[in-house]
């Protein structure tokens, strides 16, 4: 990789241009600079973070701030639980994504509590840290990647998710949507944020597997795992997770059996499980069913691409010349104290107010668990 041949900060989401598109709102400077920061990586905020971001305390100035903004329909309050112990702010009006370049942005759209709380954990990892440039919308990554590198990685090889069918299938890439940082010292560091959502790593395992060739296109990486006090006791498995992934390459005769066996699996609709081919089967057990089955889908949604990824030994050497690592950010914040309200995925309950519109889909049965409920403060 060499130095952009553009200004780096006008590769980052935040960037001069889309701040001063915000200041046409009526907007002083680090208004514009904070809600540009809302809408790229979250689209819901707190007050709290407001301050911190402005270096004030909670008083008049802030509370006129997001009066201003209520007032003129810029956000949607959320006030969630009977308690009334917190707010959010989901900034869901269009001409302010239209400013910046984002009409579409799925952060203006209704969400789950449980998604919307997420999301406030990763604004919080993002304002904390300004030793990078941070990447957070689709449109931006895919720029970065395919102008800033000397040798770009193929863009069929970037994280991507389909969506549809037939003429109306779409195809997304950078699905998981969560930011990636650029050091402003030097351009080499890249951070790689994933948030925790559950006490095993196997959503894990698919992220590293979706982000292998992105992370071997970087002369040095981070994956930088946010964790809410709920799973500080997982860090162990999550290490050994990437340890796992990262430093135990794929025999390359093993991924070409797997592309049949795979491939079979998906035409008799049989289910995955130990082969009854004897060689396949010892190899099977040495990498482990569960790798395998995040291989399995990554491979249906991937095809050979991932299969190709798993054999090479580019991410293992990075790992060993220690430019490649893993790290941990706890997240100490309470996030409203909304222990108990995060259970379900409906986003109101009894006792919940929304001044101007329901926040998420109608109740659910309890067979559809939000996997971002787990997110309840401990």
């Amino acid at each position: 990789m060499s130095p952009p041949w553009v200004p780096f900060s006008d590769y980052a989401s935040v960037r001069p241009a889309r701040v001063h598109a915000l200041q046409a709102f009526g907007l002083t400077e680090r208004q514009a600079r904070f809600l540009t920061h809302v809408l790229v990586f979250s689209g819901v905020f707190l007050e709290r973070q407001y301050c911190q971001f402005a270096g004030i305390v909670h008083g008049q100035k802030s509370h006129d701030f997001l009066a201003r903004l209520i007032q003129r329909g810029f956000v949607t309050p959320i006030t969630p639980g009977s308690v009334r112990r917190g707010r959010l702010y989901h900034v869901q009006y269009k001409p302010l994504y239209e400013a910046i370049g984002e009409p579409d942005n799925r952060n203006r759209k209704p969400a789950t509590l449980g998604r919307l709380i997420a999301r406030l954990m990763v604004l919080d990892a993002v304002l904390t840290d300004d030793r990078y440039y941070w990447l957070g919308t689709e449109r931006d990554k895919v720029h970065y990647f395919d102008t800033a590198f000397d040798r770009p990685p193929r863009k069929e090889t970037y994280p991507q998710a389909s969506y549809g069918a037939g003429r109306d299938a779409v195809r997304r890439f950078f699905p998981h949507k969560l930011p990636i940082g650029v050091e402003k010292n030097g351009f080499r560091r890249h951070v790689f944020l994933y948030l925790v959502t559950a006490a095993l790593p196997w959503q894990f395992r698919q992220f590293l597997l979706d982000h292998a060739q992105t992370l071997i296109a970087c002369p040095q990486w981070t994956l930088r795992l946010l964790m809410s006090r709920r799973f500080t006791t997982a860090k162990a498995v999550y290490r050994a997770a990437f340890l796992d992934q990262c430093t135990r390459p794929v025999e390359p005769y093993f991924a070409t059996w797997l592309a049949g066996y795979f491939a079979e699996c998906q035409q008799t609709g049989r289910h995955l499980s130990a082969p009854e081919d004897p060689y396949l089967a010892k190899a099977f057990r040495h990498c482990g069913v569960t790798r395998v089955r995040a291989l399995y889908r990554a491979w249906q949604r991937q095809g050979m691409e991932a299969l190709w990824t798993a054999p090479s030994p580019y991410l293992r050497d990075a790992v060993d010349r220690r430019d490649g690592r893993l790290e941990y950010q706890d997240l100490p914040h309470q996030y409203l104290q909304c222990a108990g309200l995060i259970g379900q995925r409906a986003g109101a309950r009894r006792g919940d107010t929304c001044e101007t519109r329901q926040v998420g889909p109608p109740p659910a049965t309890t067979a559809e668990v939000d996997p971002l409920s787990s997110h309840v403060a401990q």
